[in-house]
């Protein structure tokens, strides 16, 4: 099935490259509708009560004395991600009908192409396929921006690949390092000593057993790579002019799904295959974060280009969104995953909404545009919508991941000791009821908070200059005429002054999973539950025995099932923050954790 959900995209593809100018859209339309009813039914098969476990699992052999073994399977976040690309990719396809004039059979096959990859890289459960998708995303990214984008777009699509293939080859270089480790017997001379292999589940037993130098140099290559595309601070810079040049399908599958490979990437891979450096470094990455949610909310604060406004918002969130997952608790590691949902729907609806402007007007300039809601009320409504939803409003999808990913850096405070600093051994003289081990605290929290508050400013200001006010329309504009990507005469427009079915189609979809989401996250919220405290047991587990406090209970995990352990650091622990450290030592001294 997962192969078939892979190919599938690619075939038609060819398909589009062979067929008629005339009928790529609509062959395209059928490639990403044959993905999106495979992962209707592969929400249906699933077998949720197991969701840790990897299913639909489908294995070939390849080069098997070299270890090179394809392997695909899908635990519940990995299946809700490809959920995700599944859905955005016919909208995107719907959404290029008139902004696609030139070249439409080149454009819909690196289309669906982009599409076949980013399912590859969510669906791998081998480094092999893993990385092979992983790089392979950037072609097609490159093709769609330097043909199909605005007046800088060579410029943008060059800078967007050197960015993101420098790090990639860095992260491998990591990634490699740890399958040589495990083929020359691992930390511990258990590994598999002659015999390579690329396992994914293999390899992340034998990392957990390097020592705490090894795994810090694993996560710096890790981090290179993954923090490059999601982006973190400071290596944010390539995004927003990426963005703003893309055409608006590309716009909407960076913010979407692209992003989400680096922090899919630290969820999968850093957090496991480092888990000692990762809560070593965890306040590092923290002041990364934050450092890049107030940065870059600053920066939108200035902006004048509503698509440039909203590709920085992007890095501020994605920040809140790194620092939820490096809080390592139930809480902050649900909040990330959340969070990589909501973003790519909110998002990139807000990117769909900008780009049905441009085509209107041809300018994305608060200085030039104002009052729109007079003329394109329908439009209108649905941009104030997805800004609510991006604002973090109570009752849409954006509340509950922000909530999630602060509640979680504001828990993991073990690493501040005591006083106004932490929140475990604090004023109070003990531990606080709900707080867990972790290198973050309220400070973090604080801070993050801030940002959002700098969030809703910039995006308000966005609504109020762009939606509401007296109405302002470029000079000379001309409803009627417009110019698509590649054209260069303007020629008579089939839009109408405001969205017409097709668009609210297009939007619709990404409306109702707001608001289902944020009224009722329980199903999702349960869904990653089992993954999520796999995860964390498996990188708390990597802290050192003294530090783990009385009450704390030892279980071997394997794949998300008690059981015996298959490799080194496998294992799962879990924390009753409610326990008093014992008579004899340290914290009971001091009260606080002893670190």
């Amino acid at each position: 099935m997962l192969f078939g959900l892979i190919a599938a995209p690619l075939a038609v593809a060819l398909l589009v490259s062979l067929a008629p100018a005339a009928r790529a859209r609509q062959i395209a339309m059928v490639g990403m509708l044959i993905p999106l009813a495979g992962v209707v039914f592969a929400l249906y098969a699933f077998d949720w009560s197991g969701a840790e476990n990897f299913q639909f699992d489908q294995r070939v052999e390849w080069l098997p004395r070299l270890g090179l073994t394809l392997s695909v399977g899908v635990d519940s976040v990995s299946l809700l991600m490809i959920a995700l690309t599944a859905l955005l990719g016919p909208i995107c396809v719907a959404a290029s009908t008139t902004a696609i004039t030139e070249r439409e059979r080149t454009y819909y096959a690196w289309l669906l192409i982009l599409q076949g990859a980013m399912t590859g890289v969510f669906a791998a459960r081998d480094l092999i396929v893993f990385y092979t998708c992983f790089e392979f995303t950037l072609i097609p990214m490159y093709v769609l921006i330097s043909l199909y984008g605005s007046t800088n777009r060579r410029k943008a699509a060059i800078k967007f690949f050197m960015y993101t293939f420098t790090g990639s080859v860095i992260a491998l270089a990591g990634l490699a390092f740890v399958a040589w480790r495990h083929a020359t017997g691992g930390a511990d001379g258990a590994g598999g000593g002659t015999a390579w292999t690329f396992d994914i589940a293999t390899l992340e037993a034998t990392a957990q057993g390097l020592s705490r130098r090894e795994q810090a140099w694993v996560l710096l290559a890790l981090m290179a790579g993954f923090a490059v595309k999601v982006p973190l601070f400071p290596l944010h810079t390539w995004l927003p002019l990426a963005h703003t040049e893309a055409p608006t399908a590309g716009s909407v599958l960076l913010a979407g799904v692209l992003l989400k490979l680096g922090t899919y990437g630290l969820y999968r891979f850093a957090l496991p295959f480092a888990p000692v450096a990762a809560l070593e470094y965890a306040p590092l990455i923290g002041v990364l974060s934050v450092v890049g949610i107030l940065y870059a909310g600053l920066i939108c604060w200035v902006q004048t280009d509503v698509k440039k406004l909203v590709a920085y918002s992007s890095v501020s969130h994605l920040g809140v969104c790194v620092l939820g997952l490096f809080a390592v608790n139930a809480a902050g590691v649900s909040g990330s995953i959340l969070y990589m949902i909501n973003h790519g729907l909110s998002t990139g609806a807000l990117f769909l909404c900008i780009g049905m402007m441009y085509e209107r007007y041809h300018t994305r300039s608060m200085k030039e545009l104002g009052g729109l809601a007079k003329v394109m009320p329908v439009w209108a409504t649905f941009m104030v919508f997805f800004t609510m939803a991006s604002v973090g409003l109570p009752g849409l999808n954006g509340f509950v991941s922000e909530f999630l990913c602060l509640l979680g850096a504001f828990q993991a405070s073990s690493a501040w000791g005591s006083g106004a600093w932490g929140s475990m051994g604090g004023m109070t003289g003990g531990q606080v009821p709900g707080a867990t081990m972790g290198n973050l605290g309220p400070w973090f929290a604080a801070i993050a908070g801030i940002g959002m508050i700098v969030a809703a400013i910039y995006l308000l200001y966005m609504v109020g200059r762009v939606v509401f006010g007296p109405l302002a329309e470029p000079g000379g504009h001309r409803h009627g005429y417009h110019a698509g990507h590649g054209a260069e005469d303007a020629h008579p427009s089939p839009l109408p002054r405001d969205l017409n079915l097709r668009e609210v189609g297009t939007l619709l979809p990404l409306a109702v999973a707001c608001v289902a989401l944020g009224v009722y996250p329980k199903p999702l919220l349960d869904a990653i539950e089992a993954p999520v405290a796999r995860t964390v047991r498996m990188v708390q587990a990597s802290r050192e025995p003294d530090l783990l406090g009385a009450g704390s209970e030892i279980v071997p995990v394997v794949d998300g099932r008690d059981g015996d352990r298959r490799g080194a650091g496998v294992q799962g622990i879990e924390i009753d923050p409610g326990a008093p450290a014992p008579a004899d030592s340290p914290d009971a001294e001091r009260g606080g954790d002893g670190r």
